[in-house]
């Protein structure tokens, strides 16, 4: 979800040698980050607009966990070939919850058995840091379509790795990716869910309903997606208060920025296309490059409904 506190200061020491302290020139750019929302806020300062913090999102554990239990029954018993870590906060979720019912230590040397695959950076990190290391890892933009085509290219270079066969469990972030999960089972699989913790919404949503009535209305010029719960939530909203239709169009008018292909795919299945994605999915370069093209991309949006109407 957004950057680490590392990239986020990381990319704020270095606003002025990028040369962009007043890239958005007074924009009004919504962020819907929660966990993250003050670092968001200061940095969409520090590149000249004016933030509008609406949080969208909480984490919440599930209230049953018999699925992730079931999973380290089935990997301790020898009868899981492949673990997939889709995010960090999941993987260490995992870890803590199976450590209430097994032995830690069994728990990390059955997976040190086992072929392990990251979708990205941050399981890598909490994977390294239990003594785990993955034998794929998916590329930047970090997606599903990646994880399978990392997944491919190992099974071609290794038949030890190859799909066809193999028991493989996916650790899963909220929403579940039937994507994913179909490319699996079409390379044969055999696909085993692992649900570990679940986005709610906050428990405040007056912010959220202020964000929706503030794009219905034209008064959000840049809107940052930094994942794909976000719009879900946004959406949702939205409907409760009967303004879906005049959110889209707020959001047709605004300059929609998307941490990458995921994200971007839930907007347009509501019927939002993304202005733009960054050159790496990561917080800082989300509000750097928005900085860049927002006042270009708007003032063509602007034009193009000018010229519509």
């Amino acid at each position: 979800m957004g950057a680490s506190a590392k990239d986020t200061g990381r990319a704020m020491r270095s606003g002025r040698e990028w040369g962009a302290m007043s890239g958005f020139d007074g924009l009004r750019v919504l962020t819907l980050e929660s966990r993250r929302a003050p670092e968001m806020a200061k940095l969409i300062a520090t590149y000249g607009g004016q933030p509008i913090v609406a949080p969208s999102m909480r984490e919440v554990p599930l209230e049953s966990n018999t699925e992730a239990l079931a999973f380290a029954g089935k990997l301790l018993e020898g009868e899981i070939d492949m673990v997939v870590f889709l995010t960090g906060v999941g993987a260490r979720a995992l870890l803590n919850i199976v450590e209430k019912a097994y032995d830690r230590a069994d728990f990390i040397a059955a997976l040190q058995h086992v072929k392990v695959v990251a979708r990205g950076p941050k399981p890598v990190a909490v994977l390294r840091e239990a003594g785990i290391t993955p034998a794929i890892t998916a590329p930047e933009p970090n997606t599903w379509r990646e994880l399978l085509r990392a997944l491919d290219e190992a099974g071609r270079a290794s038949q030890e790795l190859s799909l066809k066969g193999m028991r493989v469990a996916v650790q899963e972030y909220g929403a579940s990716n039937p994507e994913l999960l179909a490319g699996l089972r079409e390379r044969g699989a055999q696909v085993t869910r692992v649900p570990v913790y679940q986005w709610a919404l906050p428990d405040d949503v007056g912010p959220l309903r202020g964000a929706v009535t503030a794009i219905s209305d034209s008064k959000v010029d840049v809107v940052l997606f930094t994942t794909a719960v976000q719009a879900v939530h946004l959406f949702q909203i939205a409907a409760e208060m009967k303004l879906e239709e005049a959110l889209k169009k707020g959001l047709n008018r605004a300059v929609v920025a998307s941490i990458g292909p995921t994200t971007s795919e839930e907007l347009e299945r509501r019927g939002i296309r993304a202005d733009l994605e960054p050159s790496h999915p990561k917080m800082g370069y989300l509000v750097k490059e928005a900085s860049e093209k927002a006042a270009a991309l708007l003032q063509k949006k602007t034009q193009g409904i000018a010229s519509a109407g």
